[in-house]
């Protein structure tokens, strides 16, 4: 790769890049001689996520909502026609939706922490397999963020928990689906990761036993690191599930 011919490395697409992890990634990714299509809601979120990034200059910034069918088919034409295929999909976009008991949620909150985190996961990885499996040379990798989340609960996240298992069953359905065409999916599943989402954390958060206790982060370039080492492996492999988090949070166990 040469200055002026710009990345030429594998065409990625991170969702919820305007922020938090997928910020982290994206920008991991431009600097690993990726090229990046970053996605959100907000376009300025977009490029101030970017703004400086190595590469940055030529990202696709295409703002989209990822629970929208007609948005993420606009997002996937707009990668194709910029680059022409799609390698690795990053599956960030996400949201932690209502802290309250199961019986307290409101319904139109539950629908849409569904919408996002779950419909939203599913329509994206729909669109990115359609293109990789219609693609030549055929193929390519989803990697999933699902959550400690996705394999226990904390205290009153019926809506967060529930749509993060489902993100499981779509990883391993995917995985299994993408077989006959060279399609690769697997899942990070992180725990307290240091980003705007877990900042009140070392202040304290809401334990089993209803007590609370606060809990450690790490650093999220750690994050940045696994996703590019599951994203660089060639497609004859696949991690499919891998589990990074503060080596003190509650987690075996919750406690």
């Amino acid at each position: 790769m040469t200055e002026d011919q710009g990345p030429t490395g594998p065409i990625v697409v991170v969702t919820g890049a305007g922020s938090g992890i997928g910020k982290v990634v994206a920008r991991a990714f431009l600097g690993a001689g990726y090229r990046v299509a970053v996605t959100g809601r907000r376009r300025e979120r977009l490029d101030e996520a970017i703004d400086g990034a190595a590469g940055a200059a030529e990202a696709l910034v295409v703002p989209a909502d990822v629970g929208d069918p007609d948005s993420v088919d606009g997002l996937f034409a707009a990668v194709r026609e910029r680059w022409g295929r799609v390698d690795v999909l990053f599956n960030n976009a996400g949201t932690f939706g209502p802290a309250a008991t199961p019986d307290e949620i409101p319904v139109d909150l539950w629908l849409d922490t569904v919408r996002t985190n779950l419909t939203g996961a599913f329509l994206c990885a729909r669109a990115a397999f359609a293109t990789m499996r219609a693609q030549s040379p055929q193929g390519g990798r989803i990697i999933n963020n699902g959550s400690i989340s996705a394999q226990v609960p904390r205290p009153w996240s019926a809506a967060y928990t529930s749509t993060k298992h489902g993100v499981t069953g779509l990883t391993k359905s995917l995985s299994l689906d993408g077989r006959p065409f060279g399609i690769a999916c697997g899942q990070i599943d992180i725990g307290n990761a240091a980003t705007d989402m877990t900042a009140g954390f070392s202040a304290g958060a809401r334990q089993a036993d209803g007590s609370t206790a606060a809990e450690a982060t790490f650093d999220v370039a750690h994050v940045a690191d696994a996703v590019l080492y599951m994203a660089g492996l060639p497609l004859e492999a696949n991690v499919q599930f891998l589990t990074i988090a503060a080596r003190t949070m509650p987690y075996i166990g919750r406690g």
